[in-house]
């Protein structure tokens, strides 16, 4: 793994020093921009439109747009000095329990490693967060933004998650059209809960895979090889006369599933 920010975890008057990792990548299939003519990609210049120049890195300033193309420049030297100092420290802040943090908060996922001889202190924090079973609410600066971030324990490592700040998150009451108190028949409520505890199951990643993705990389496969790329028809949806005839189909379907898992079971246990 790639090393992308080097620092320590402020954790009281222990500082444990810690490297970061990148957690997570989207896999997805990327495609480039050609020229339909002769093939060749397209490149994007830092143009101004008014001077009709090509513009170097050096003649670009920062402007923060404040009305309709009306701009307060910010040189370097100004954004730099009002920079958190402790730019290089993950600062703990607090102490909760995980499930008191909504998921909509969570942003982004590093993995931290103990820095130069912080073997120790990385496993008295990891081991002290794991048996109180609590996660630090932290502070820290990654490329020029301050971000609130959690502290948890994923397996034998430590990990810290960026989180958004409460006005960084949209009113969910500014949502149009969504029923409040809507009574409902009991009889539709008992087939949903029992629809849902068909469906319920242990959480297994494994079990669940990116479809198009893997499609997408199959046909530029075959294109690749001259082969011919056939599509797949579509699935024509089926007809749903109401809401209690959805149920009832659900319920069979779901049914059945639950009894082949449970088929399966009876056979591994003999």
């Amino acid at each position: 793994m790639h090393t992308i920010w080097k620092g320590s975890i402020s954790f009281g008057l222990v500082h444990i020093p810690v490297r970061m990792f990148t957690a997570t990548q989207e896999k997805s299939v990327s495609f480039r921009s050609l020229h339909k003519k002769c093939k060749t990609p397209i490149k994007y210049n830092r143009h101004c439109p008014n001077c009709d120049v090509d513009v170097p890195w050096e003649d670009v300033v920062k402007g923060y747009e404040y009305g309709d193309n009306q701009f307060i420049l910010m040189e370097k030297e100004e954004l730099d000095a009002i920079m958190p100092e402790n730019r290089k420290s993950i600062e703990l802040l607090d102490f909760v329990k995980l499930e008191e943090i909504d998921p909509i908060y969570f942003d982004k996922t590093y993995y931290l490693g103990p820095g130069d001889h912080g073997d120790r202190a990385y496993s008295l924090l990891r081991d002290a967060m794991r048996e109180t079973g609590k996660i630090g609410v932290a502070k820290i600066t990654i490329r020029a933004k301050q971000s609130l971030a959690v502290v948890r324990v994923y397996q034998q490592c430590l990990v810290l998650e960026t989180i958004f700040y409460p006005d960084e998150v949209r009113d969910a009451g500014q949502v149009p059209d969504v029923p409040t108190q809507l009574e409902l028949p009991d009889k539709e409520m008992d087939m949903a809960k029992q629809l849902i505890d068909n469906l319920t199951t242990e959480f297994d990643p494994d079990k669940y895979q990116d479809e198009y993705r893997q499609a997408l990389q199959e046909a530029i496969e075959k294109k690749a090889k001259g082969e011919e790329v056939v599509e797949a028809p579509e699935k024509k949806p089926e007809r749903v006369v109401d809401l209690m005839e959805a149920l009832k189909a659900s319920l069979e379907e779901s049914g059945g599933k639950k009894g082949k898992k449970g088929t399966k079971k009876k056979k591994a246990a003999k």
